[in-house]
């Protein structure tokens, strides 16, 4: 994430807040720590983001998904499979 300082942030107020908007979060420091970040309103709340086990029964992974190619790539390789 883009870190501004806040001089910079102060001097480009308006083309910063638009690339937030546009969902370009950033954050601006002063003196080199971080202060606050910026980020659109409609920007998923921390821990959002991650839907872990949203797709939970509609995959199937094989039971021999770990071999599965290993012939061809034995051959790619030069091996007997």
């Amino acid at each position: 994430m883009r870190v501004i300082n806040i001089h910079e942030a102060k001097t480009h107020l308006s083309r910063l807040v638009d690339q937030a908007a546009k969902g370009e979060a950033f954050v601006i420091a002063k003196a080199g720590m971080p202060l606050v970040k910026v980020m659109p309103l409609d920007a998923p709340a921390a821990g959002e983001m991650r839907r872990l086990g949203f797709m939970r029964g509609q995959i199937v992974v094989p039971n021999d998904f770990d071999r599965m190619g290993e012939t061809a790539i034995a051959e790619m390789f030069g091996h007997d499979p």
